[in-house]
C-alpha cells in the first residue's frame, strides 16, 4: 500500500534548493572578499552577475516547487521566508560591486578587504545554519547562531572606527562621502546575513 508522502514526495528537494541558494549567496560575498584583496582591486562584475543568476534561479526553483508540492518538510511561510532573506544578500553585493566599479578611482588606500572578509565569514555560517536546517539540532544552531551574532557586533565595531576615519580630515568631502555610503552597504550586507541566520534558527527552535 502506497503512503501519501510516496505518492506525493516528502518534500526534501526544499532542503536540496534552500542549501543552493545559501551557497550562491555565500559565493558573491566571497567573489567580493577576493575582489578586495586583489592588488589592482578591478572590478569582475560576472562573478556577482553569476551569483545573482544562481540565487534567483534557487528562488524561483523554491516559488514553483511550493505551488507543485503537496508536502513540505517545514511550513511554507517559513520556507518563502527564508528563500527571500538569501536573496536579499547577494543583491547587496552586487550594489556595492556597481557602484564600486563607478568609483574605484576616488577610493585609493581604502580598504575595504577586512569588511568584506567578515561579509563572506557571515555568509559562510548562513550556509551552515541552513544546511544544519534538516538535522533540527538545537544546540547545534544555538551555536552558529551565536557565532554569527559575534560577527555582526564585531562589524558594529569596526562601524564606528569607520566615523574615526570619515572625521580624522585626512579625506577630502567626496571620499568622505564614499567611504561612508560603501561601508553601510557593506554593514547591510551583513545584516541580510544575521537576518537569514535569525529565520533558520527560528525553524529549528519552533520545530525541535
Amino acid at each position: 500500500m502506497f503512503s501519501l508522502q510516496t505518492i506525493f514526495g516528502s518534500g526534501q528537494q526544499f532542503y536540496t534548493l534552500l542549501d543552493e541558494a545559501a551557497q550562491a549567496a555565500h559565493d558573491s560575498t566571497k567573489a567580493l572578499h577576493t575582489m578586495m584583496k586583489a592588488t589592482d582591486r578591478q572590478p569582475a562584475l560576472d562573478a556577482f552577475k553569476l551569483a545573482r543568476l544562481r540565487e534567483r534561479a534557487a528562488s524561483d526553483k523554491i516559488g514553483k516547487a511550493l505551488v507543485d508540492s503537496f508536502i513540505t518538510p517545514i511550513e511554507r511561510e517559513d520556507i518563502e521566508a527564508l528563500g527571500s532573506a538569501l536573496y536579499k544578500i547577494p543583491k547587496q553585493v552586487e550594489k556595492f560591486a556597481d557602484r564600486y566599479s563607478l568609483a574605484i578611482q576616488h577610493l585609493d588606500g581604502i580598504d575595504f578587504a577586512p569588511r568584506a572578509a567578515m561579509l563572506e565569514q557571515a555568509a559562510s555560517v548562513v550556509v551552515e545554519m541552513v544546511h544544519e536546517i534538516k538535522k533540527m539540532n538545537i544546540d547545534r544552531m544555538t551555536s552558529l547562531n551565536e557565532k554569527l551574532r559575534a560577527i555582526e557586533n564585531e562589524a558594529d565595531r569596526l562601524m564606528l572606527e569607520l566615523y574615526r576615519d570619515i572625521y580624522s580630515g585626512r579625506l577630502d568631502h567626496l571620499q568622505m562621502f564614499l567611504l561612508k555610503e560603501f561601508f553601510e552597504i557593506l554593514e547591510k550586507a551583513i545584516d541580510r546575513c544575521r537576518e537569514a541566520g535569525v529565520v533558520a534558527y527560528q525553524i529549528v527552535l519552533k520545530n525541535s
